[in-house]
């Protein structure tokens, strides 16, 4: 199969396919990134985020990427959520990671508002900020391969694959090949608080926002994988499962949507759900 590289996203995107599809498959990035960034004062979620409208009217890329976003929510029992970007902000996670600086203090408690879809209308409450993050990188994925742009679609810890074959490494925070997991036809996603960190006063934090407390993740466990049927919803399985800690991998084989877990512990050790095969 052609294999494709290319920077988006904040990320490194890969492809595989039987055809050459990379400049569309670039372009259809490039589309999602300029409707979903945060980061780009002109895209549609930062002009959305902008508007003090209590509801809005949503169409095209940015609704279905929303949808996605309510879907985790949805299957996570609120454990994901898009709506945590005031807090996002707040520790310092206000531009590209590249160019994130230390904070002297911690802010001030942030509160989560209260956001939801009803058709096309976004109704929220005041000072909710969406972030898509993830969500939308694992959407564009699925949209990539379902849309016949490549066999397979990597980008930034989400995999989505409609090749029976397919297999992925783990890798540690050093980038150390830690286990390999047969994806075949479906979907991995992988969350971790090893490499997006910086330093808030005496305290180093992760990107990664738990909404039930609106501040930066603690958890025993430094990355968490999940297979599952889309890349949003192992996007969604893997988020959860590190939110969780120590009761992640318990809470993912209670869940007919997630097909497998497996998570890294802080020590190195490796643990997975019932029946998870993981070759170190």
């Amino acid at each position: 199969m052609m294999h494709f590289e290319f920077p988006a996203m904040g990320t490194n995107v890969e492809a595989w396919g039987v055809e050459d599809t990379g400049q569309a498959l670039r372009s259809w990035f490039e589309q999602v990134e300029d409707v979903c960034s945060r980061f780009r004062p002109g895209s549609e979620l930062s002009r959305l985020n902008c508007d003090p409208s209590p509801t809005v009217a949503l169409d095209g890329t940015l609704r279905a990427a929303i949808e996605a976003g309510a879907r985790a929510r949805y299957l996570t029992g609120g454990l994901v959520d898009i709506g945590v970007g005031s807090a996002v902000r707040a520790w310092g996670y206000d531009r590209s990671f590249e160019v994130v600086t230390d904070l002297a203090h911690a802010p001030e408690g942030a509160s989560q508002g209260d956001w939801r879809l009803s058709g096309s209308l976004l109704h929220r409450s005041r000072g909710v900020i969406l972030d898509l993050g993830g969500i939308a990188k694992g959407w564009c994925c699925d949209q990539a391969v379902e849309a016949g742009l490549a066999a397979v679609v990597s980008a930034g810890g989400d995999l989505r694959s409609r090749h029976p074959d397919t297999t992925a490494s783990l890798v540690d925070p050093a980038g150390e090949v830690v286990a390999r997991l047969h994806v075949g036809t479906g979907a991995l996603a992988t969350s971790s608080t090893g490499r997006r960190r910086w330093r808030v006063g005496d305290t180093e934090v992760s990107h990664l926002i738990d909404p039930r407390t609106m501040e930066p993740v603690d958890s025993p466990v430094v990355s968490a994988s999940v297979l599952a049927e889309s890349a949003v919803d192992a996007e969604a399985g893997a988020k959860a499962v590190l939110l969780l800690g120590a009761e992640g991998l318990e809470w993912a084989s209670e869940q007919a949507w997630i097909a497998a877990a497996v998570v890294l512990w802080h020590d190195g050790s490796i643990f997975g759900t019932p029946g998870m095969y993981v070759a170190a």
